[in-house]
């Protein structure tokens, strides 16, 4: 088990994290660290030492955390148009997924576990991804990627960026969540969902 990589007083932090909605409860409480984000992608122990992150050093820390507590670290890639793309880490309760994810919107985080196949999971996030000029951005969703991959640059505790892994994820091909044709009549995000999305939101 790599989670030796840790030190005792980490590891003892994540074991605490036992369950999926204790690691989403503790990056919530986590800063969004919105001045860094797209200039650093920190590994889980430097987010666990820093006690910030944006959206890519939160799915690698809830990857990580998952990982000490018995389940495969993995991430999802969901990829906008006209927008950032959100990286979630996601994990299997009964053959159902669910996932665990940093965002600076209120919508795009955590998922119980009962989405029966990755594109419901990814679907279940639609409405909720927009850009500021409120348009429905969501296009399409990556195979998961197995964390394992990259054990070789100790992805879990480095103290260089991990750029390797969004790099990667870059390059992997994504499922298209939209029909063409659907696309020129979507609406716009009304003012409620707007607000909704937004709150508690890092400026």
């Amino acid at each position: 088990m790599l989670s030796v990589e840790f030190t005792a007083a980490e590891r003892a932090v994540l074991r605490r994290l036992s369950t999926p909605e204790k690691i989403q409860r503790f990056m919530d409480e986590l800063g969004y660290n919105k001045e860094a984000d797209g200039e650093t992608c920190r590994s889980p122990r430097r987010v666990l030492r820093d006690r910030t992150a944006h959206c890519m050093e939160g799915a690698l820390f809830g990857a990580a955390a998952l990982r000490v507590n018995g389940f495969p670290p993995l991430l999802l890639d969901l990829e906008a148009l006209r927008d950032d793309d959100h990286v979630l880490a996601i994990f299997r309760v009964r053959g159902c997924w669910g996932a665990i994810a940093k965002s600076n919107y209120s919508g795009l985080r955590y998922r119980e576990p009962v989405y029966r196949t990755l594109r419901e999971l990814a679907m279940s996030y639609f409405e909720h991804y927009y850009n500021p000029a409120r348009q429905k951005t969501l296009r399409g969703y990556s195979r998961p990627v197995h964390l394992a991959r990259f054990d070789r640059i100790r992805w879990m505790t480095a103290e260089e960026d991990v750029w390797a892994i969004p790099e990667y994820l870059t390059t992997i091909a994504h499922r298209p969540l939209l029909a063409p044709a659907l696309i020129p009549r979507l609406g716009r995000v009304d003012d409620r969902l707007y607000r909704a999305g937004r709150l508690g939101r890092a400026e």
